[in-house]
């Protein structure tokens, strides 16, 4: 069985998810790939293999490997609908698989997990086995809970339309991972207000005011206002 968002599989396989969003987040990608290479590049990490499981279109794959020339990359990706978006970036360094990342036995030097754990039901034993594919772990986690997303309800919108079924804190999320054994080498507050296009108006509303309190403090700004995810090195 595969632990991938498998007790959503149908919202992936159906073309629901598609629906919902038809670029697969590839809009969100070019960011999210900076705050990789600024978490690798701060710990002088320059990888031979890369892997990402549930990779989605591969944009993130494909800017990484074009960062890191020496670096073959593999995407593991269920969703026929996003896998066919990914198949437009592959090249001689860069290859999709249109499986689960349990269906083969490689270990690579770093496995990207963004944005995915928390779409996945057993997440706890989805994360164990994460950690017997690779020599390092990058995870960008959302961190829904905040006193504004309690207050606005804001997780029941990214459950109904991101299909996340977990939701944490920094302190959580950290937690979580030292409790499926991983070890945490690096990790800071990636800025979603600051740096993701688009948004509600709400949002760019919020953007000023975290803003300026992000400034004097990152933790409490996350706590109050959410606006951020955490990005994790681990072994």
């Amino acid at each position: 069985m595969s632990f991938e968002r498998s007790s959503q599989n149908s919202i992936y396989m159906s073309g629901d998810y598609l629906e919902k969003n038809p670029d697969w987040h590839v809009q969100d990608s070019l960011w999210k790939s900076k705050q990789i290479i600024q978490l690798l590049n701060r710990n002088e990490i320059s990888p031979e293999s890369i892997a990402e499981v549930g990779c989605g279109a591969g944009e993130i794959l494909l800017q990484l490997s074009n960062m890191f020339p020496k670096a073959s990359c593999v995407g593991y990706e269920i969703s026929p609908d996003a896998f066919k978006l990914a198949l437009n970036r592959s090249n001689e360094r860069l290859r999709f698989v249109n499986e689960s990342h349990l269906n083969d036995d490689l270990r690579y030097q770093v496995l990207l997990l963004i944005d995915v754990f928390e779409h996945v039901d057993d997440y706890l034993g989805f994360l164990r086995t994460i950690k017997q594919k690779s020599e390092l772990q990058v995870f960008h986690i959302p961190l829904d809970i905040s006193v504004q997303s309690i207050l606005r309800n804001g997780m029941m919108k990214m459950r109904n339309n991101a299909g996340h079924l977990h939701y944490f804190s920094a302190t959580t999320a950290i937690a979580t991972l030292e409790y499926c054994g991983f070890t945490v080498l690096d990790h800071f507050f990636t800025k979603n207000f600051e740096g993701l296009p688009g948004g509600s108006w709400k949002a760019k509303l919020m953007k000023f005011p975290r803003k300026i309190l992000f400034a004097v403090s990152p933790r409490l700004t996350v706590m109050l206002f959410g606006g951020c995810s955490l990005i994790v090195l681990t072994e």
